[in-house]
Parts: structure tokens; C-alpha cells; sequence
């Protein structure tokens, strides 16, 4: 078996708040995980229910100082959503390399049943990664694509030619209408 290169990994800065100081630092939960778990910083004696289409802001009780040209994304865990429905309402969250203020996570309940968020619950995972700032330059068009201008749901659909002074739409075969969806 051939080991694996050790991968360079970025040091981040960490300062636990005292909500949070007997709680574990997140981490990765096996050896090609992308995230480490965010963990609930709520108090122990008073979980917090969060009730069906309810949204809370769940503290965690760290402040992070992120390397200059990093971002971390707050992404949901999938076993709270699937079993659950419970994910981070403004997925993925962005916390930028030069916020200083406590991480905190907003939850969504889309399950059918209130859900208690307890102390040292795994709520999230945290990623990471590069960021690339860009540089606008207005022109005046664009190169032309096969895809044009299709947007949602548009990519695998059969492109109709265009007609003279008119930009390619695509076709697509007739839809039905998507019906309520309601809990039980």
C-alpha cells in the first residue's frame, strides 16, 4: 500500500468563546472527509426546539481568524436532512477571512416534526477552500456558446436552430405541473 503525500493545510486561528469552551474543536469525522462538523453551543440544560418551517441562529461559539485568501462554506450535514430535514437555510454560507465574529449557523426544520438542537450536536460541517476575486471587464458581447442563453433546466435539452436575427432557445418536451407537496 502506498502512502498518501501529506497535504499542506491551512492554520486557522480559533478562539473558543465561554459558551463553548467544554466542547470538542470541530473536526473531520474520517481521513477524506471535506468538512469538519460544527458542533452546538447551546445551553445544555435548555435545548432549543426548532418547530416544523421554524429557523433559528445556532451559536457554536467560536470565532475563526481564516488565512487571507480563504473563505469557509456552512454547509448542511446530510444525515439531519434526510432523516430530519434539517439544513442551513442559506446553504452554503459564506464566512469570509476578515470576519471576527462568533460562527454562527442558521437551521431550517422542513421535517414535519419539531427537533430539539441539544449541546454538542453536529449541526454543519465547515469547508474550507480558495478563493478567486475577479476582475469585471465590461465589453460589448460575448462568445457564442451551444448552450446560449438556456438557463434552468436547460443543459441537455435539444437546441432549435435560431431564426434570423433571434438568439438559439432551446426545446423541451411539455412539463406537467408540479403539485403541493404536503406533510403528513
Amino acid at each position: 500500500m502506498t502512502a498518501r503525500p501529506k497535504r499542506s493545510a491551512p492554520q486557522i486561528k480559533v478562539v473558543r468563546l465561554p459558551h463553548a469552551k467544554t466542547l470538542p474543536l470541530p473536526d473531520y469525522q474520517s481521513e477524506d472527509a471535506a468538512g469538519m462538523d460544527l458542533l452546538a453551543a447551546v445551553d445544555a440544560g435548555e435545548p432549543l426546539s426548532l418547530l416544523p418551517g421554524g429557523r433559528a441562529l445556532i451559536p457554536t461559539g467560536l470565532i475563526m481568524q481564516l488565512p487571507r485568501g480563504t473563505e469557509a462554506q456552512v454547509r448542511p450535514r446530510s444525515g439531519l436532512a434526510l432523516r430530519h430535514g434539517i439544513t442551513v437555510l442559506n446553504s452554503p454560507g459564506t464566512i469570509d477571512s476578515d470576519y471576527r465574529g462568533e460562527i454562527k449557523v442558521l437551521l431550517v426544520n422542513l421535517g414535519g416534526a419539531p427537533f430539539a438542537v441539544t449541546r454538542g450536536e453536529r449541526i454543519a460541517q465547515l469547508i474550507v477552500a480558495p478563493v478567486a476575486r475577479a476582475q469585471l471587464r465590461e465589453v460589448r458581447a460575448l462568445a457564442a456558446t451551444k448552450r446560449g442563453e438556456g438557463g434552468f433546466g436547460s443543459t441537455g435539452a435539444r437546441a432549435v436552430p435560431a431564426k434570423a436575427g433571434k438568439s438559439a432557445k432551446t426545446s423541451r418536451a411539455p412539463r406537467h405541473r408540479a403539485k403541493p407537496h404536503r406533510q403528513t
